[in-house]
């Protein structure tokens, strides 16, 4: 089984660019305290990178 990461959004988008909203999207979240389970990949490393001060993420086995 590959790698997971578990990713929540903490903080409202109120305030927050346009990129960083598409950014949110992009990775299926929907509203503040919701969480989603993405595949470990650089693509979506490299979205919670960009946005870390929005999330809480974690490395699932």
């Amino acid at each position: 089984m590959s790698k997971q990461l578990r990713i929540t959004l903490v903080k409202s988008l109120i305030g927050v660019t346009e990129k960083h909203r598409r950014v949110i999207t992009g990775l299926g979240l929907r509203r503040t305290n919701h969480t989603v389970e993405r595949p470990d990949t650089p693509e979506i490393r490299g979205m919670v990178n960009k946005v870390p001060y929005l999330l809480r993420w974690e490395e699932l086995s």
